[in-house]
């Protein structure tokens, strides 16, 4: 197979799940400029205004506003659909959303990634899964040296347990029955810390900054020497591409879980970043909340070893955190120029000038 995505899905039927979220959206995003048919099976869109609507991936896509806790919808979804490459990154994805909905995180994180390994099982037709979980899925004792794919799973919080779960489940499919699918190729993927352009969670450090930085508020942040390696968006995008392709094309070697994380110098502290954020702003400041209560656990250090990736794929990150920030804070600042714009071709602007600098920077999979 050619070392490349680029023309592996031209034309490939691609089911995204998810593709009304933050990542769902980029990822559905580069996929269609790649020449793929996209299918997609989410929620309405997650917050008011996103990236999904904003795009107008509505008139771009074909798709299904469904849950993927129903079994029944998803199993005939993919039945009809027929897609080559299935992506599943539909989720409640809030750490602190979990411990007001746990179980709405357990059912949807756990029986949704169920549905979909088992509606893929029952399918002649996908010859590539990728599973989205999350760097939290590890049992985190706050080591300073990175979690590998090997490493023991767990979570204190219900979000991160039920990644976790998640994880388990994937593997027991692996070796119950996918090893028994000779043409299909399954993997997990393990990602955290994403930032990018149009994302408007709830108490998520970015959107919460740029939130307040647009009302000429100061920037409220909970935990400011926590450390965590942020990444923009693209960078695990790119992996899960890549990985997809290359899983297409030899399931026995790439099937199974990987890591996708940003370079070492990437780490940074809550308050490295909202400084960041701050300056390529060109105003604003920010004040550590004082917590009172009851404090919901937050780890201090995460960190994730990518060895497998920069070896086997090979693939490594391409941006340093300055670009990651710039990428970033130049998105917000082009909505806020005129927020009833569409941001398509802006969004497809920012997938070429990543593409190229991982072009220049010798990534295998951009040549």
């Amino acid at each position: 197979m050619e070392h490349s995505f680029k023309k592996f899905f031209r034309d490939k039927r691609v089911l995204v799940t998810g593709h009304t979220g933050f990542k769902g959206a980029w990822l559905s995003i580069w996929l269609n400029e790649l020449g793929a048919k996209v299918f997609g099976y989410s929620l309405d869109p997650p917050s008011q205004p996103n990236i999904y609507e904003l795009c107008g991936l509505d008139s771009r896509i074909e798709k299904v506003h469904a849950d993927v806790q129903n079994f029944d919808t998803i199993k005939k979804y993919i039945s009809e659909v027929k897609p080559d490459v299935v992506f599943h990154l539909a989720a409640q994805a809030l750490v602190r959303y979990s411990y007001e909905v746990p179980q709405l995180t357990m059912r949807t994180n756990v029986l949704g990634t169920l549905n979909i390994l088992e509606a893929v099982k029952e399918s002649d037709s996908v010859k590539s899964l990728v599973i989205v979980t999350s760097d939290k899925c590890y049992e985190n004792h706050e080591q300073v040296w990175g979690y590998k794919e090997s490493d023991p799973l767990g979570g204190e919080d219900p979000y991160s347990a039920s990644k976790a779960a998640a994880e388990i489940i994937f593997r027991s499919y692996l070796k119950s029955f996918f090893r028994h699918k000779e043409n299909l190729g399954a993997v997990s993927v393990r990602a955290g810390n994403v930032i990018g352009g149009g994302d408007w969670a709830k108490d998520r450090i970015v959107p919460d900054a740029i939130r307040s930085l647009s009302k000429g508020e100061l920037i409220q942040i909970r935990n400011p020497m926590a450390m965590r390696p942020w990444q923009h968006v693209l960078e695990p995008l790119s992996g899960y591409l890549w990985l997809a392709a290359r899983a297409s094309d030899d399931p026995t070697g790439f099937s199974g879980a990987w890591n996708f994380g940003p370079n070492d110098n990437s780490a940074k502290c809550v308050r490295d970043l909202v400084e960041a954020i701050i300056g390529k702003w060109k105003s604003g400041g920010f004040e550590v909340l004082q917590q009172e209560g009851q404090k919901l656990h937050e780890a201090g250090w995460l960190r994730l070893t990518c060895d497998k990736a920069h070896v086997m794929l090979p693939w490594s990150a391409v941006l340093t955190f300055d670009e990651n920030i710039k990428l970033t804070v130049d998105w917000y600042k082009k909505y806020h120029e005129s927020p009833d714009q569409n941001l398509y071709h802006y969004t497809v602007h920012q997938i070429q000038q990543y593409t190229e600098l991982a072009h220049k920077r010798d990534q295998i999979w951009a040549s």
